[in-house]
């Protein structure tokens, strides 16, 4: 009786063990249409994939994309419920701030800076409650002029400043992709092109443009346990 409850036991933990092993870490991607787009076929979600694939890494991750077009950070706090926290994610990465600035000039709505803040503030708080770890990422380009006149620019460097203090102080992992797209630009952009750099409108990715951030965002998950 005593050796088959052994048994029972060994078999029961190398069943665990093996549930473990393939359990897969789930990470939600949570923005507006750079996110939404990134889902597709040659978007930077799925170009992430095709990256853990050749490292051997894929049955270690589950990415999901939760990007709609059109999106503030007010929207992503009124459908975190339903689109991230019921999934139950390892892992989220937030990447909003376009559509907060950009709509301010393109239809006259937008996310005033003390709102943003607020509400941004709001949305983590709650998924760390939830167990979730949160990955934030600046907002990218609005124009791809190398030489900061793009109109919105300033408007974009006030968010991403805040968003890296916050960050910071926070230790909270922090894709900084407005340096990162300002910094190739810099480098990559010699007539100093609105677009067709990164982006195929100024805003929205191109090929290169999802790579980048697929890089980018990949340099900073897989520091992440």
């Amino acid at each position: 009786m005593y050796k088959c409850i052994l048994i029972s036991l060994f078999l029961t933990s190398i069943m665990l063990m093996s549930f473990n092993q393939q359990r897969k870490k789930k990470v939600v991607f949570f923005g507006d249409s750079i996110t939404e787009a990134g889902a597709a076929p040659g978007g930077y979600i799925r170009l992430m994939e095709d990256m853990l694939n050749k490292q051997n890494l894929g049955n270690q991750y589950e990415l999901v994309g939760a990007g709609i077009s059109g999106n503030k950070v007010t929207d992503l706090y009124l459908r975190m419920e339903e689109d991230v926290l019921k999934k139950k994610p390892d892992m989220v990465v937030i990447y909003v701030g376009i559509n907060d600035i950009w709509h301010k000039r393109l239809s006259g709505t937008g996310t005033d800076f003390v709102k943003y803040a607020e509400f941004y503030e709001a949305m983590v708080k709650k998924m760390q409650a939830a167990g979730i770890k949160v990955v934030v990422c600046t907002p990218s380009v609005i124009g791809e002029r190398k030489d900061f006149s793009n109109e919105q620019d300033g408007e974009l460097n006030m968010y991403s400043n805040w968003l890296r203090y916050y960050a910071k102080i926070n230790r909270i992992p922090c894709v900084d992709l407005r340096t990162q797209f300002t910094n190739y630009l810099i480098a990559n952009n010699p007539k100093n092109e609105e677009q067709g750099l990164l982006t195929y409108d100024r805003v929205h990715l191109n090929a290169v443009g999802n790579q980048f951030v697929a890089d980018e965002m990949w340099k900073v998950l897989k520091e992440i346990r």
